[in-house]
């Protein structure tokens, strides 16, 4: 992560230095700058805290040469931009890198125990020290946060003051110096004790993290956004704030969107004209199409006009149907159905040119192994790419549920792109079969388990939502929740018995009344990403096998007969017979923050046996 090289030190109008003229602080991999360290997060360097910066102003807009263009249409078409950016490369070729402003500006010094602002300390230039003691200042560990997404300072000086009755006046002005120190008599936050020099009584932190620890003191959230710069004014907001620690995870959560990369987009044909393709959509007719390209780019069309005028008609095909302002839900689900299309069609390399970026071919294997087990249509991905984008970010979200709260932005304007990263592996698509599926769903007990599993769901979402009656529909039924469990398990019988770590594999979910299929992925485009190994899992005998050793495995878990009996599990009670010692797989695997999941709808119970899908390789 590389602010611009430090020049002349000047003076903000805060006494901080411009944002400019901040050294280079380190660095992450590209892919953290969107799933970690993106827009708006904080990030630790070293003894120093800072937010990134937002994407746009005169200072935060990424270097045009360091962040190449990505351009995948279906997605930049659903997110309202033209193209994407990846994050700008960091290391030591790069002239410039991500921006970021350093938050939380309230720092204490271990050996004084002066508790103030950065600049109120007067550190040396480019360094963070305490201009009295020369020890590095230690960042706040407290920071507030609205479910709007707003980032603040935790309000010390109110804290300290309240058994004085001063908690809602103006901060500062008893005249004193705030002071913090720990009593070292445990790690808890009672130990941690704050003071004034004013005289007022010190108290300790414990009680800060009350849900209604900030509403008591009569503090509402300011809406400040300190990613977006000082020059950018508050929000109106008024929410209330509460307290979380610097790098909760509850600090920051990425809204991260994705799309595979299909044809007739998956070729690179359309991405000279990703800019004009707006434009390209309102013309009436293939004359008014050629005019305007020739116009556009002075009669050097890089694209033939019937190429053109085949994609038009393939983004028409794309329009979700029977709506005429589709939700984004919906627009969304629409993308999804396409790419389940495009997986059970394959599309064959021999057919396509050597810039195609999805190879999806029927194994040469004979699928008789898979009918005893319900699964039909297994395709090899054998060159798949994926780009994933930073929509906007939450806070104070639950990281166990699928909804997400109020997005933040990532500027203070609409921009023309997004950043993003692509992914470029392999996989391995399969679908069940369709009548077996039928009746096993159909089944009292089966629907009566999804059931229990979709109201906890929805009586969730309805508990955390702003507007109950705007809730939508869980996504929880017997087939998705199947298809989930089921994509669980062959990660992790791929990661035991293929040698993939379980974070470098991915399941994408293909789960509704018109589709039952799972895509397993590599998520990586490091040395696990695309070496054939995932692909040759896929043949119909080793696939078989893998399904019957995922389902065996899925039998027992170390913590039954807790687990299998289990009514609810999980930190929100929206699984079932599902933990961390059976089918739980890393975030960076779940497309569902590991919810939605139910090992008895795989292998039965002890008492129903036959409510599991697979129950019959058991026998």
């Amino acid at each position: 992560m590389t602010p611009p090289p430090a020049r002349r030190r000047r003076t903000g109008t805060d006494g901080r230095a411009p944002f400019h003229n901040l050294l280079r602080r380190g660095a992450v991999r590209r892919s953290q700058t969107i799933t970690t360290y993106g827009v708006g997060s904080l990030i630790a360097v070293d003894h120093e805290s800072f937010v990134v910066s937002g994407l746009d102003g005169a200072d935060e807009h990424w270097r045009t040469d360091e962040s190449p263009r990505v351009h995948e249409r279906r997605l930049a078409r659903l997110l309202g931009v033209q193209y994407f950016r990846l994050p700008p490369a960091s290391d030591d070729t790069s002239k410039d890198g991500v921006r970021v402003r350093r938050f939380p500006i309230m720092h204490s010094c271990p050996e004084c125990g002066e508790l103030r602002r950065w600049n109120q300390f007067d550190p040396p230039a480019g360094r963070s020290e305490c201009g009295t003691c020369g020890v590095d200042l230690v960042p706040s560990r407290f920071v507030i946060a609205c479910e709007a997404g707003h980032l603040d300072e935790f309000p010390y000086w109110h804290w300290v003051h309240r058994a004085a009755g001063t908690g809602t006046t103006t901060a500062g002005q008893c005249g004193g110096t705030l002071m913090l120190r720990s009593s070292g008599r445990s790690s808890s936050l009672r130990s941690i004790i704050v003071s004034c020099t004013c005289g007022v009584p010190e108290v300790s932190m414990e009680g800060s993290f009350r849900r209604t620890a900030l509403k008591d003191l009569g503090l509402r959230c300011r809406g400040t956004r300190p990613w977006l710069g000082t020059s950018v004014p508050a929000e109106s907001c008024g929410l209330a704030a509460r307290t979380l620690q610097r790098g909760s995870s509850s600090v920051w959560q990425p809204v991260l969107k994705s799309a595979l990369s299909i044809p007739p987009w998956s070729d690179g044909r359309a991405d000279p004209l990703a800019e004009h393709w707006e434009q390209l959509r309102e013309l009436n007719g293939r004359e008014e199409v050629e005019l305007c390209l020739k116009f556009l780019f002075k009669g050097r069309i890089p694209v033939s006009v019937d190429e053109v005028m085949d994609l038009l008609a393939a983004e028409l095909e794309e329009e979700p149907e029977g709506d005429e302002s589709p939700s984004f839900d919906h627009r969304y689900l629409a993308l999804r159905h396409k790419e389940y299309e495009r997986l059970r069609a394959g599309n064959d390399e021999r057919e396509r040119s050597h810039e195609e970026q999805f190879v999806c071919e029927t194994p040469l294997g004979d699928p008789a192994p898979l009918r005893p087990l319900g699964i039909t249509g297994p395709m090899l991905v054998k060159k798949l790419r994926e780009v994933r984008a930073l929509k906007a970010f939450t806070r104070l979200a639950d990281p166990d549920s699928t909804t997400e709260g109020k997005e933040a932005a990532l500027s203070t304007s609409s921009l023309s792109w997004l950043p993003a990263m692509e992914v470029r592996g392999e996989g391995v698509f399969l679908r069940l079969d369709e009548a077996r599926l039928d009746a096993w769903s159909r089944s009292e007990a089966v629907r009566a388990r999804g059931e229990r599993m979709r109201a906890a769901h929805e009586r969730l979402m309805r508990q955390r939502a702003a507007d109950p009656a705007l809730v939508p529909p869980s996504p929880a039924g017997p087939r998705m929740i199947l298809l989930h469990t089921l994509a669980h398990v062959l990660i992790t019988e791929w990661s035991l018995d293929a040698g993939y770590p379980a974070a470098a594999l991915r399941e994408r979910l293909y789960a509704d009344d018109d589709m039952a299929g799972i895509l397993v992925y590599t998520a990586t485009s490091d040395s696990a990403g695309s070496l054939g190994g995932l692909v040759a899992q896929g043949e119909p005998a080793r696939l078989a096998d893998a399904v019957r050793g995922a389902v065996h495995r899925a039998e027992w878990c170390s913590s039954d007969p807790l687990c299998v009996e289990a009514e609810a599990s999980g930190a929100t009670g929206t699984n079932l017979a599902a933990c961390h010692a059976c089918v739980m797989l890393p975030e960076t695997s779940c497309e569902h923050n590991n919810i939605l999941l139910d090992r008895a709808l795989l292998v039965g119970t002890p008492e129903d046996p036959s409510i599991g899908f697979f129950a019959h390789l058991l026998s």
